[in-house]
């Protein structure tokens, strides 16, 4: 391919995304590693101890998460069957076909947890500027 400032743009994003996939695979193994925890499960956490009453309802939270309605609930489903206490389903009082999912204070403290690893994790992946080295290499293999 020619090299024109689109095939550029191109050779950028293609960068970008592979040095995501690999820091997503790097927090996903040390979340797994250290709180059996996947990513998805901690932006879960996250983002209902960041909500009003930390509670959303399901549709609210897929939407955050980036996963369809059934891997949404399978999700949840897989925290209760875990019986790790650290979500909580609730009816919608207003409408009943609504699901809120809430955090406990068990999930409060396993998101603590998890969030103090994911900034170590973080701290040392961005500290050492291996993320511009694997861009600029990444760049030089499709246009040596």
């Amino acid at each position: 391919m020619s090299s024109t400032p689109n095939s550029q743009l191109i050779t950028n994003w293609l960068a970008f995304t592979n040095i995501q996939t690999k820091i997503t695979n790097e927090l996903e193994s040390v979340l797994q590693t250290n709180h059996q925890l996947s990513l998805k499960e901690f932006y879960v956490l996250l983002f209902l101890s960041e909500a009003p009453e930390k509670k959303l309802k399901l549709h609210q939270l897929q939407n955050m998460v980036g996963l369809s309605q059934s891997a949404m609930s399978r999700l949840v489903s897989r925290f209760e069957a875990r019986g790790c206490g650290v979500l909580k389903r609730h009816i919608c009082v207003d409408d009943r076909r609504a699901i809120y999912t809430s955090l406990t204070k068990e999930g409060e403290e396993k998101l603590e947890r998890a969030y103090s690893t994911l900034n170590e994790a973080l701290e040392k992946i961005f500290s050492t500027g291996t993320v511009q080295q694997e861009m600029e290499q990444h760049i030089r293999n499709f246009h040596p």
